[in-house]
């Protein structure tokens, strides 16, 4: 599950890697992105009724592994418990949204971001650890981006998720989303937290080869 204002196709280095290592892979467009439907009234866990029900009618009584970057880490973290998976990864999120927001206000300060994502060029020049192909598929995430439903998610009241024991948590280092206090606090509940120095937000952009090196479970030792 991709990040906000990403799409399925965020994960298109990875997807061959899992393929050849022969999983079948569900790359999911949460609602407001890619080509999923709009949610005006889109809460955390609506989207992650979204995604249970996808994975139970695509995958019924199928064994799962699933990973979730930032926002799509925080969905995972709330579907986790129904989802069961055999393994699960977190990418650099804080798993809580604070609450309150102005609608309006929101929407607009999305609407400006999504218009600084809209080139592909200027995506390379602002992230120039994006390859050619980050930056298309970034650049159409931001043009398929519904800036109302991403909105929602932040206009209730308060609200956060754990990470369950034995999960894994892959985060820059520094990061500003899983500070040092952070990936301490997950630890001792029983999460296993792997760091990237250097690494962007979205880690296996900037840091491919480390990212895939420190998932051995996932794609294998290196």
């Amino acid at each position: 599950m991709h990040g906000l204002m990403g799409s399925a196709e965020s994960w298109w280095r990875l997807m061959p890697l899992l393929t050849r290592r022969g999983y079948r892979v569900l790359a999911l467009d949460l609602p407001g992105h890619g080509l999923s439907p709009r949610d005006p009234q889109l809460t955390v866990e609506r989207a992650a009724a979204a995604v249970d029900e996808t994975v139970r009618f695509l995958a019924p009584g199928q064994p799962v592994s699933a990973i979730g970057h930032s926002y799509g880490a925080t969905v995972l973290a709330a579907v986790a418990a129904r989802l069961q998976p055999e393994l699960t990864v977190y990418v650099d999120a804080s798993f809580s949204f604070a609450g309150g927001d102005d609608r309006r206000t929101l929407i607009a300060a999305y609407a400006r971001d999504r218009a600084a994502r809209l080139s592909a060029h200027d995506l390379r020049r602002s992230r120039p650890f994006y390859s050619a192909e980050d930056a298309v598929v970034e650049a159409r995430a931001a043009e398929r981006f519904d800036p109302s439903t991403s909105a929602a998610l932040s206009c209730g009241r308060d609200e956060s998720w754990t990470a369950a024991p034995g999960s894994i948590m892959i985060r820059a280092d520094p990061s500003i989303w899983v500070g040092d206090d952070d990936a301490q606090r997950l630890e001792q509940s029983g999460v296993t937290v792997r760091s990237i120095p250097g690494a962007a937000h979205t880690v296996w952009y900037s840091h491919f080869s480390e990212f895939v090196t420190s998932l051995p479970e996932m794609f294998g030792e290196a």
